[in-house]
Order: structure tokens, then C-alpha cells, then sequence
């Protein structure tokens, strides 16, 4: 395969979509783990969103929990899927509040998250306080993308929690809600620990047109630095790679401008390639009408 030519400049929606790369994968895994294995046995007959609505409230716990899943899945592509239900976001913040199991409860979250049910605000807020961690990652998660500005202090608070789970997710989320006013917070934690937290952290700086976390998304594009990330598969390797490329297009300075050359022209992945070639473009444009 020939290297690409050409390349557009990458916009705002590239931005977006990177930055999920290192949060979002956790929320899936999960889902997939949780529906498929334990309950994929569940045979349903059913298709419509009523009816799954109507299973939520089922007195059997796995049909309760499949439902809650097949409606979230559904929302990604039709967010207006539970608009013809009256009263169904109603239904769905009632569900969410009152919900004693937990796996209910995150899948529940990411209904209101999909939905852009914004009057759910105030219980994802107290969900990001649940004595469940992975709720609260669900509960973090569903506020960014919500993408309220009220959700701020919330999400801040989080970016300093023991779990780096909940860090890195905070990170994410106060990246989508895209307020400038979360940039103080947020370079505070770019020399995290954490690999994963500095990362969300800086492509979330990015995110917000910051360029606060620059060198952190200059050592994600060095191989060699990568590789002394533990468990860091080859994949992985390449989706920081290119997240990063990505973000400095956006924000990086001529200082990162070699290393994104090297890329260019000598990266063994061609997935990396064109984005270290779309980068060199975008900072070179940047350069020129300096």
C-alpha cells in the first residue's frame, strides 16, 4: 500500500474521537464481558425499545440487566431512540435512582448519558460519590457526556481520587464537557503517576485548546518510551501514538516537529504514518502563518 497523500488538516471531531481511545475500551470491555459471557445464554424474541423499557422493571434480575445493556447499545447509534416513549427518560431517571444492583445502575447511566438527558445532572453528580467504583466511572463518564459545564466541579474533584480509574476518566470527561475553566485543574495532574491519567489528561488539555500537556503527548509518540509502559500491547502502543499525533496538530509547537517528521517517514505502521504526515501538515500551516 502506497503512503497517503495529501492529508486534511484533523478538526475538532478527530479531537473527539481520540480521546475516548483510553477511557471508553474500559467502559466496553466491561459491557461485553458482563452481557455476553454472563448472560448471553438470554434468548430475546423482542426488538422494540418499549419493550425493553418494559423489561427493566422485570422481577428477574438478568432480564432487567440484558435490557438496560440493549437499550444503551441502541442509543449509540439512535439517540433519539426513547423519544416516541412518553415518559420513558422519566422512567429510565427513576430506575437509575432507586436501582440496588449496581450493574443496573451503570448501565442505566450510560441510557441518561446517550439520551442527553440533561435533568438526570443531578443524579449522575451523586452517583459520582457511589461506594461502587466502577459505577462511579460509569457515573464520570456519562457526565462528560452530557457535556454540562455544572458538571465541572464534580469531575475535578475526581481527578485527584486514589483510583486511577476514576482519575483518568475525570480527565476524559472534563475534556468532553469542553469548559476552558477546568484547564488549571487538569495541568495539575499532567505528571500523574499514572500513564494512562497523564495521557486522558493531556489529550484532554488538548481537547480544550491547551497546550499545557505537550510534553506528555511528546513521549507518546516515542516507541521507546512506550514500550517501558507494563502490559502496553503493540495496539496500544499505536492508538497513544496516533492520539497523540492528532492532538498536536491542534496545539503541539515546533519543538515537537522533528519527531513528528521521523514518524512520517520511517514508522513501520502506516496508521501512524499518515497521522505523524497529517500532523506535519497541520504544524506546518500553523508555522508558516505564524
Amino acid at each position: 500500500m502506497s503512503e497517503p497523500e495529501a492529508p486534511t488538516e484533523p478538526g475538532s471531531g478527530a479531537l473527539r474521537s481520540f480521546l475516548g481511545l483510553f477511557v471508553v475500551p474500559l467502559l466496553v470491555v466491561v459491557l461485553c464481558v458482563a452481557v455476553f459471557i454472563g448472560f448471553g445464554w438470554i434468548a430475546y424474541d423482542r426488538q422494540t425499545t418499549g419493550d425493553y423499557l418494559n423489561d427493566l422493571q422485570s422481577v428477574w434480575k438478568p432480564r432487567r440487566v440484558q435490557a438496560a445493556y440493549e437499550l444503551s447499545k441502541i442509543l449509540v447509534s439512535d439517540p433519539k431512540a426513547l423519544d416516541e416513549q412518553p415518559g420513558a427518560r422519566a422512567r429510565v431517571r427513576d430506575l437509575f435512582e432507586h436501582a440496588e444492583d449496581a450493574e443496573m445502575r451503570r448501565y442505566l447511566a450510560l441510557v441518561l448519558a446517550r439520551t442527553h438527558d440533561r435533568a438526570s445532572l443531578p443524579l449522575l453528580t451523586k452517583a459520582a460519590d457511589d461506594p461502587d467504583d466502577q459505577t462511579r466511572i460509569y457515573a464520570l463518564w456519562a457526565l462528560g457526556t452530557l457535556g454540562d459545564p455544572a458538571a465541572r466541579a464534580t469531575l475535578e474533584k475526581s481527578l485527584t481520587d486514589p483510583d486511577p480509574g476514576l482519575r483518568k476518566t475525570a480527565a476524559f470527561a472534563l475534556g468532553e464537557i469542553g469548559d476552558r475553566a477546568a484547564v488549571p485543574a487538569l495541568a495539575q495532574r499532567v505528571d500523574d503517576a499514572v500513564a494512562d491519567v497523564r495521557w486522558n489528561t493531556a489529550l484532554a488539555l488538548a481537547r480544550l485548546g491547551s497546550n499545557a500537556g505537550v510534553p506528555v503527548l511528546a513521549t507518546m509518540i516515542d516507541r521507546g518510551l512506550l514500550a517501558q509502559v507494563p502490559d502496553i500491547t503493540r495496539e496500544q502502543q499505536e492508538e497513544a501514538m496516533i492520539s497523540a499525533l492528532h492532538a498536536l496538530a491542534v496545539v503541539g509547537g515546533p519543538e515537537v516537529l522533528p519527531a513528528v517528521e521521523k514518524l512520517a517517514r520511517d514508522d513501520p505502521s502506516l496508521k501512524v504514518r499518515q497521522a505523524a504526515i497529517e500532523a506535519r501538515q497541520a504544524l506546518g500551516a500553523r508555522r508558516a502563518g505564524a
